[in-house]
């Protein structure tokens, strides 16, 4: 199967119109901050780029950001400029087509970019496995995904190198394609609906399984969209599975519990981030306005209060006294098909 995605993305597929499906199409509505980078990117990157999502979260200035699948290195060159001279990006890919691309540009982007040395870096190898590449235990800040995690055949391993590549209070925030069910195994293997990213979607409860056997007992959802097949014969194999493209977050944090437990704590923005000066998204569940204090479960207030967003947030309280249960669960693995505007926390 992984060399019938090599030749999917090598050889069938030349462009983003050669898609079957909008699958591997971003419909996100791009923040500001990276919309900008955008324009700063060579076409040809753009044109072969295959992506569901946005996977570039705020405040990365000075990051070590690590990119699993990263193509032609669209995500890589955005997040280059966004972290700067002193951050760091690399880029896992096992495609050579899709590497010579984004290898042949670094010039000519950190040219453009102003900066005197790369900061970027691609390697060839399998995102299931990053020890061969040198990429070392607590080594990376942010790990970001596009679409392409859908495509391994041992997700468990992947996610499983991603926590061990993470620093302690690291972040894992990627796009991805999730199905309302189990594929049955026709779909699993059939070449064209792995290739549009629908036969290795995960199914979102054995997704959050996956990441509680790994130790990470809390994630969120941040965008959710219901995907349209677009294609009469797909959608016929199809049947009733719904497919979503979704955008999550997850860290890696030892004091996160299974379920939100309510401490009494409060959580303020403080409108530090430049991208984001008047609010802050955290997930479909949390929006904060700027100097307005918000009651948050003790999970929620140890992913802004442990994490690089500390800078950013002033968190009241702490765990010393408990009230049982938060009256909110922010972590509700049930698929929705539109982001909240507001919070019910």
């Amino acid at each position: 199967m992984q060399e019938k995605v090599k030749e999917y993305y090598g050889k069938t597929i030349k462009n983003t119109s050669d898609l079957k499906t909008s699958a591997c199409c971003s419909a996100d509505a791009l923040p500001l901050h990276v919309r900008a980078a955008l324009k700063e990117i060579d076409n040809e990157i753009l044109d072969k780029f295959y992506g569901c999502g946005s996977p570039i979260p705020y405040a990365i200035d000075g990051s070590v950001i690590l990119d699993l699948g990263s193509g032609t290195g669209r995500d890589v060159y955005v997040a280059s400029k966004l972290v700067g001279e002193k951050g760091r990006v690399i880029g896992v890919d096992m495609t050579d087509e899709q590497l010579e691309v984004a290898r042949r540009h670094v010039g000519s982007q950190m040219e453009r970019f102003g900066f005197l040395e790369p900061n970027v870096e691609f390697h060839k190898g399998y995102i299931e496995d990053l020890k061969p590449l040198g990429i070392k235990d607590n080594s990376v800040d942010i790990v970001i995904s596009n679409c392409v995690i859908n495509l391994s055949q041992d997700k468990k391993a992947v996610f499983s190198e991603i926590f061990r590549v993470l620093k302690e209070g690291g972040e894992f925030y990627f796009s991805d394609v999730f199905s309302d069910r189990r594929l049955p195994t026709h779909l699993q293997k059939d070449p064209v609906f792995v290739g549009e990213c629908l036969g290795g979607a995960l199914y979102i409860e054995d997704f959050r399984r996956m990441l509680r056997e790994l130790g990470c007992l809390d994630y969120r959802v941040v965008t959710s969209r219901k995907l349209s097949l677009d294609d009469p014969k797909m959608e016929e194999m199809a049947g009733d599975i719904s497919f979503y493209s979704m955008t999550i977050r997850a860290f890696k944090l030892n004091t996160l519990e299974d379920i939100c437990e309510n401490y009494g704590q409060t959580a303020k923005y403080l409108g530090t981030i430049a991208e984001s000066r008047d609010s802050f998204t955290l997930d479909d569940h949390h929006i904060f306005t700027v100097g307005e204090a918000v009651v948050v479960c003790g999970n929620t207030a140890s992913m802004l209060e442990e994490t690089r967003y500390s800078d950013h947030f002033e968190v009241t309280g702490d765990r010393s006294v408990h009230s049982g249960k938060f009256p909110c669960d922010c972590n509700d693995a049930e698929i929705k098909t539109e982001t909240k505007s507001s919070g019910c926390c």
